[in-house]
């Protein structure tokens, strides 16, 4: 019933948006004598806030049509090369110069913790001039119709082994935050098969592989509620006319409202800053405002299965670190990695998944012989600063990329 109420809230506001988004274009039309005073330009920066504030944000675009090699400008094409109900794998395809050897063959698995995997555009970005870049683009739980069936973890973990079946072999995997669980369960899982196609290496980077130590905010309020409290207080039905009608999902305004929360003054320090800069014409700080909060306020609906599976296995029972994880009835193993080598990124300052929470994956994958093993831990960034930011492209791809190339595996 809930979820139902945020709707008619939304389809309610909708004239109110309308009328705001009107008296924005006469607030800054030229011909009116108000728009370049102070008092126009404050009307139009309320009216921008509200609408702002109101508005539902769909899923934004990559936005990557080129990238800079070997000096040179060179076109990107996304193009899908591999669907499922829930996820589609999307390829940067480069325009690349003759005679250029071969890049690292990359999957980067996004996180669906309820933003899209555009979250990752910076990652992409930083690390397309140097390496073939593929995605996982998980779709809006609550577009996908009832007759496609069910999602849960499982799925995840075998969503991302047929990804690797379909690249092919020599692929490096980088999971970010979230999928740092299921990408080592997965490659449990092959290599325990003994699969030709387990990646050449996975990085994990900022993700809840042991979230008993040094536990976040995050992990807390987890470890303090059973799955039943989830169950009952947070999972909800997709209401009509959405294509998902009757779905039972984790809703994506729930996700935001909870990470809204816990840094909410810094969220409304930040939308006072973008209205005194609206009425300060200052048009780059404004947009730069305008281009965070597109992306951060762009949320998906995840499937009620694939997030109570996860809330229990990951943060309540925590089972891989533990040795009881389980794949469709079968155990994971981390200790059966032998030839894929790990490497693991955090933040020195991340309130997400705490220092140490990541690199546990190098404890329970005992196999892994020496020279195949690094770790990393980035001063000075939060949880966002390991996989995008100055930072991130300075100190962080270029570790990366020296790693891929030093783990690189041919067919």
């Amino acid at each position: 019933m809930f979820y139902q109420l945020y709707e008619m809230n939304h389809a309610a506001m909708a004239p109110l948006r309308a009328s705001a988004d009107l008296m924005r274009q006469a607030c800054n039309n030229p011909m009116n004598p108000l728009s370049n005073t102070a008092f126009g330009r404050s009307l139009d920066a309320s009216f921008e806030v509200f609408e702002r504030l109101t508005r539902r944000y769909g899923k934004p675009a990559f936005g990557l049509s080129s990238t800079m090699i070997d000096d040179q400008l060179v076109a990107v094409q996304e193009e899908t090369v591999w669907a499922k109900p829930f996820c589609n794998l999307v390829h940067f395809k480069r325009d690349l110069p003759l005679g250029r050897k071969a890049d690292p063959k990359i999957l980067l698995v996004a996180p669906m913790s309820g933003h899209y995997a555009t979250l990752l555009r910076g990652t992409v970005e930083a690390l397309l001039p140097s390496a073939e870049i593929y995605i996982t683009d998980w779709l809006d739980a609550r577009t996908v119709p009832m007759t496609e069936g069910g999602f849960d973890l499982d799925d995840y973990i075998s969503y991302v082994i047929d990804m690797l079946h379909h690249m092919g072999e020599g692929v490096h995997v980088v999971a970010v935050c979230q999928p740092s669980v299921p990408a080592l369960a997965a490659v449990s899982v092959m290599e325990a098969d003994g699969d030709a196609f387990a990646p050449a290496s996975m990085t994990l980077m900022g993700g809840p592989i042991d979230t008993r130590i040094k536990p976040t905010a995050v992990n807390e309020l987890a470890k303090g509620k059973s799955i039943d409290w989830f169950r009952d207080n947070v999972v909800m039905q997709v209401p009509w006319p959405q294509p998902g009608f009757g779905r039972t999902v984790y809703p994506g305004f729930l996700q935001l409202s909870g990470f809204m929360s816990m840094n909410l003054d810094r969220h409304m320090t930040a939308h006072k800053d973008f209205y005194l800069n609206l009425v300060k014409n200052d048009g780059d700080s404004a947009e730069k405002h305008r281009e965070f909060y597109d992306e951060y306020l762009a949320v998906m609906d995840l499937t009620a299965e694939f997030y109570l599976q996860t809330v229990e296995t990951v943060f309540i029972e925590h089972a891989l670190p533990k040795g009881e994880m389980l794949h469709r009835g079968r155990a994971v193993d981390p200790a059966a990695i032998k030839r894929v080598a790990l490497f693991t990124v955090e933040g020195e300052n991340d309130d997400i998944s705490g220092v140490g929470q990541t690199k546990a994956a190098h404890d329970i994958c005992v196999n892994i012989p020496a020279d195949k093993r690094e770790h990393y831990m980035q001063p000075d960034v939060g949880h966002y600063g390991v996989f995008n930011g100055s930072r991130f492209r300075r100190e962080i791809v270029p570790r990366m990329l020296e790693f891929f190339h030093k783990h690189e595996r041919t067919a």
